[in-house]
């Protein structure tokens, strides 16, 4: 048995058994693959994978177990080779940081300043996705900390911790008909084009369900993935915007006027997301306070390292 043999077996599981998938993602060969998932199945007298001809369909009761070992062992090896920097190294480096556009865009330039104060040589990376694709970039390692919905909270082998909360907000064109209306409804939305966020993006499933909940359907005429984008094609009087109360930006949006849509959609809250059991400088838990000062460094390794995956952390900001 060796670490490839069981970082197939890893990537196996995230690829959805495409040995082709796993092939490159590992920077090997797919003939490479089957052979050392043979030669394991060998050593260790057991069937890993359910397969139909040469596909692999999933995992065996075993290969279940053996993938929750293999994660183990992996994690750890990774462990070790980032003891030297965490030890060594606590004020350098390289902290990489995934998240969605609109919290890149709005609530992290504060802390990411307040960040670089105290930690000059420590230089940052941000990569932007949706959540599903932040949670990839975390399991995989390429990120160190991720940024997003509750897509990160139901992830089991992430820690997660409350960054804020945020509501939907109504963004139109000054002087139009909503303007007018002392409380906006969504019998009054559902006449009109609306613009918002695509699906997949944080705060989308909560707006359709409170259409859905009130039995009316809503007219998506545009659907986008960042809020400026959003906000160009209402204020060109393409439809009703309806965004994170955080993007709206009275003193740079003029033109456009905000209406309170807090008693039309549910609230949402942002994560900050870990990869548990994994070993990170001082200036990644340092980051995480920033954003949530009321988490105690305690706190925050506890849950990490913490073998219990139902532990949750109430919410405060």
């Amino acid at each position: 048995m060796n670490f490839q043999q069981l970082k197939i077996i890893r990537e196996s599981a995230r690829c959805n058994y495409n040995l082709t998938d796993v092939a490159n993602a590992l920077f090997t060969s797919q003939s490479g693959v089957s052979r050392h998932i043979r030669e394991l199945e060998e050593e260790l007298g057991i069937e890993i994978f359910i397969r139909r001809g040469k596909r692999l369909l999933g995992m065996t009761e075993p290969g279940k177990e053996l993938l929750l070992v293999a994660e183990r062992i992996l994690n750890d090896a990774n462990n070790i080779r980032r003891l030297a920097d965490v030890f060594s190294n606590n004020d350098t480096g390289q902290l990489h940081i995934a998240t969605t556009h609109t919290q890149a865009r709005y609530s992290l330039p504060g802390v990411i300043k307040e960040f670089r104060n105290l930690y000059p040589r420590v230089r940052l990376v941000l990569n932007q996705g949706n959540p599903e694709e932040i949670v990839a970039m975390l399991a995989s390692g390429e990120a160190d900390i991720g940024i997003a919905s509750e897509r990160l909270m139901s992830e089991g082998s992430l820690a997660a911790f409350p960054y804020y909360r945020w509501h939907h907000t109504i963004l139109v064109p000054e002087g139009h008909e909503l303007t007018r209306q002392p409380v906006v409804t969504l019998e009054m939305l559902s006449t009109l084009p609306l613009i918002t966020y695509r699906h997949g993006i944080t705060g989308r499933v909560r707006l359709d369900n409170a259409f859905k909940a009130a039995g009316l359907a809503a007219d998506i005429a545009l659907s986008a993935q960042d809020s400026d984008v959003i906000k160009t094609y209402v204020a060109l009087g393409l439809g009703v915007g309806i965004v994170a109360d955080i993007s709206f930006e009275p003193d740079r949006d003029r033109g456009l006027v905000c209406l309170n849509a807090e008693h039309l959609f549910e609230p949402n809250t942002v994560w900050l997301g870990l990869k548990r059991s994994q070993l990170q400088r001082n200036y990644a838990w340092k980051f995480i306070q920033l954003c949530n000062p009321v988490l105690s460094l305690t706190e925050i390794k506890e849950k990490v390292f913490s073998a219990h995956l139902d532990k949750t952390i109430d919410f405060q900001i």
